[in-house]
């Protein structure tokens, strides 16, 4: 009886704490799939690279930001101040539509956001970890894309 409990427990606590975050090469199939690699001359490993350190791939993610007065919707975190509907709204979204794990519509703005002046600089996450990083590669290692 003392076993079923606590495995039941354990189940309980294992399976909603992960849901929503996806694996590095899943995420890199649908970056891929997006038509991210080498998009604006950002290899596919620079963005698997901004995911990982704006949400830990999880496409769902939302962070309130109280210093910076922003939210961060998505796997990329994209700001609602510049970039959905709860700002200036220049990707022509709802932040909600941010949190699709299908990644369409994060896809379609990371490509608005990318285009600009900043390109991938516009994430400060990617210029502390994934520029002129040498261990870009490690990103892709063993996914099939």
């Amino acid at each position: 009886m003392k076993a079923s409990v606590v495995l039941s427990l354990i189940g309980y606590l294992v399976v909603p704490s992960g849901a929503a975050v996806l694996g590095r090469c899943v995420v890199a199939k649908k970056l891929h799939e997006g038509g991210l690699g080498d998009y604006e001359g950002y290899s596919l490993e620079n963005w698997v690279c901004l995911a990982y350190f704006e949400s830990k791939f999880n496409p769902t993610a939302v962070y309130d930001n109280l210093r910076g007065d922003y939210t961060g919707y998505g796997l990329f975190q994209i700001r609602n101040r510049d970039w959905c509907d709860h700002g200036k709204n220049r990707c022509h979204v709802s932040c909600s539509a941010l949190l699709n794990p299908n990644l369409k519509e994060t896809i379609k703005c990371a490509k608005k956001i990318v285009k600009g002046k900043r390109g991938m600089g516009a994430w400060p996450s990617w210029t502390l970890n994934c520029q002129n990083s040498d261990t870009l590669l490690r990103w892709l290692d063993g996914c099939k894309l």
